[in-house]
């Protein structure tokens, strides 16, 4: 791992507030279909866009973890961290003997497409680690939806746990309206 890098941010890291709402930042990726439908332009603010907490040692993991994955373009197996960085967990020890899961901190890759966002981002936010190490969080309930494909004028209800689980167990809305979109073409014909 490049230890350049990780001293690199570092040396111009800046203390992050803990909520994280922030000004509305509309889509401006190159599928024109996809601005049509995330952005609105009466939003003046982001909703559902502050960080959860963590704890200390998780956010030096996910610091190293979006570190590595600039520098190696994939995330770090659970084996590749640090052994100061790894989880005192039974199940960490058995995914470094290969019978668990060794992906347990996943960073989401710039310009790949995102893992299944599913309701157990809700527990903890290890397998949706933000790519941009000076964010050095988990993902926000808006960014989780913005990969599941709600528009950014969705607005999700009740604590940020249960916002996780509505995003997680979501059917993803554009894909729901392109299978409703054929569905109702093929019942017009009839």
């Amino acid at each position: 791992m490049g230890i350049e890098e990780i001293k690199e941010v570092l040396k111009n890291f800046k203390a992050i507030s803990k909520t994280r709402g922030e000004k509305y930042k509309p889509y401006k990726g190159k599928h024109e279909v996809l601005k049509n439908w995330f952005n609105d332009e009466q939003l003046l603010n982001t909703c559902n866009h502050e960080s959860r907490g963590h704890i200390v040692k998780d956010l030096y993991r996910y610091l190293y973890a979006a570190c590595f994955a600039i520098v190696k373009k994939k995330s770090p197996a659970l084996n590749e961290l640090p052994r100061e960085l790894l989880p005192n967990h039974k199940s960490a020890k058995e995914a470094l003997t290969g019978t668990k899961f060794n992906d347990r901190f996943r960073v989401q890759l710039k310009h790949r497409p995102s893992t299944t966002i599913a309701s157990h981002i809700s527990k903890d936010g290890h397998y949706y680690i933000h790519p941009d190490p000076y964010q050095c969080r988990s993902l926000t309930v808006r960014e989780a939806a913005r990969l599941q494909t709600f528009p950014d004028n969705y607005f999700f209800e009740g604590p940020r746990t249960s916002q996780y689980v509505q995003v997680g167990n979501a059917v993803p809305p554009f894909l729901a309206n392109q299978i409703a979109s054929v569905v109702f073409n093929i019942l017009k014909k009839k």
